[in-house]
């Protein structure tokens, strides 16, 4: 059985067209031969912009010349009333000092120190989802409850069920289906009086959303102060000096972050572990196999972890099936010239892990579920050179290895327990607002084992 993939447009359309096309999703919007290209040209009267599916070429922008290809302006005119000047969004000098006080906070041992407040989290979820055995269950809601869980216990040390992270988490449910991580502008560069297709209610939810965060950084501050603060990632990133200029963020620009990770760190989670789920469902041998793994789940414990290998190939396949970014754009910076093209200085490079990750001329099998091909010359090859769930390179995400930690817990504990199938006449539509996923929800049958 092939997994869900969106229809693609006609090859042609008219500019018109695809904007009606783009403003519905960006997924669909794009043509067929987006996965069979190695780079494509989209050339208007207005703009110029490339997608790069060459894996050579992804690497010279990604990993070897990451300052030559900033991210593109274009991606605050969508992202920036919610994220404001944060590490997702800036460049340059100011995204090096960012990177600098944030990355501590996720080093090697203080993933060990946050496992037991993501084991907590996880088994809060299943227990929710327990309470609902034997009947349907809408499974995007159940993860993205799971996801937040996960990051306010990590970051602020207070579960989803405090007042003000209940608030946070509806904010966002609601945030992440009007708002697009693409806005229409990031491919078309329109003068400024030119609608940018927000909805009405975008602006106004973004300022809900940091009015709340503010109120939990500013007690944390106030708890840092009176020596009363507990040491999870909010209180370490919020103590840690940049080792430059010895300064540290302040309160606005601590905000900025807390609204990166929560997006990066509950959206791209939630997005991830829904499909990974429907897909066990519609898979029950690799079910079986996760669950019989999962049994080695006791207790917390972190060295656990390193047992899950096929729970971690399941989800290593969730995300090449279904990134939850789907497109990334950076900026040229000088004139370059790819595949004997000549691109122009201020064009845009479009990285779609989408379109990479089911590459018909890079993997076997391409739109297969196949856990088992990371074991495979191809799979590994593929795994190096073709894989950017997380993105590659500098600007790869802070927290790539706590999101794998995270999502291979929560994938194997609710499967420890509990069973998955599909439910007929509700197979999901992967559609991308601020993450990929399905138009109507993604509806699961859950039994206990």
């Amino acid at each position: 059985m092939i997994p869900p993939k969106p229809a693609a447009r006609p090859d042609r359309v008219s500019l018109w067209r695809y904007v009606k096309l783009f403003r519905q999703d960006i997924l669909s919007a794009q043509p067929a031969r987006l996965y069979r290209a190695k780079m494509a040209e989209f050339r208007t009267p207005f703009f110029r912009s490339y997608l790069l599916n060459q894996p050579d070429l992804v690497k010279t922008v990604l990993k070897e010349r990451p300052m030559d290809f900033p991210k593109s302006g274009r991606i605050g005119e969508g992202l920036r009333p919610l994220l404001g000047n944060s590490v997702f969004l800036t460049n340059g000098a100011t995204w090096q000092r960012q990177r600098r006080i944030i990355d501590p906070a996720f080093e090697g041992g203080r993933l060990r120190e946050t496992y037991p407040a993501m084991w907590d989290a996880a088994q809060a979820a299943l227990d929710r989802l327990t309470a609902k055995a034997g009947q349907m269950v809408e499974i995007e809601e159940i993860a993205s409850h799971a996801a937040a869980d996960v990051i306010f216990r990590t970051l602020f040390s207070i579960p989803i069920e405090d007042a003000t992270a209940q608030q946070v988490f509806h904010e966002f449910r609601a945030y992440q289906r009007t708002q697009p991580i693409l806005n229409l502008a990031a491919f078309i560069p329109v003068p400024r009086w030119v609608p940018r297709f927000f909805r009405r209610d975008t602006k106004a939810a973004a300022r809900r959303i940091r009015a709340l965060i503010t109120r939990l950084t500013e007690d944390r501050l106030a708890a840092i102060e009176t020596g009363t603060a507990p040491d999870d990632l909010a209180t370490k990133i919020m103590t840690t000096p940049d080792p430059e200029t010895g300064q540290r963020f302040t309160t606005q620009e601590m905000v900025d972050q807390v609204a990166i990770f929560f997006l990066a760190g509950h959206e791209t989670s939630a997005s991830a572990l829904g499909w990974a789920l429907y897909l066990m469902a519609t898979h029950p041998d690799w079910q079986d196999r996760v669950a019989q793994e999962a049994q080695a789940l006791r207790g917390c414990d972190f060295s656990d972890v390193s047992k899950l290998r096929v729970s971690r190939d399941v989800f290593r396949e969730a995300l090449r099936l279904y990134p939850p970014v789907p497109m990334m754009v950076r900026e040229t910076t000088c004139p370059e010239r790819f595949r004997d093209r000549d691109i122009p200085k201020g064009s845009q490079m479009v990285l779609s892990p989408w379109h990479l990750h089911r590459h018909e001329g890079l993997w076997e099998n391409p739109d297969g579920f196949d856990p088992g091909r990371w074991q495979t010359e191809n799979g590994k090859t593929c795994g190096r050179e073709a894989y950017i769930p997380f993105s590659a390179g500098p600007r790869v995400c802070t927290g790539a290895g706590f999101a794998m930690v995270e999502g291979v817990l929560l994938l194997s504990l609710i499967l420890r327990d509990l069973r998955v199938a599909p439910v007929a006449g509700k197979a999901p539509v992967p559609e991308a607002h601020l993450t990929v996923r399905s138009r109507e929800g993604i509806w699961l049958q859950v039994d206990r084992r």
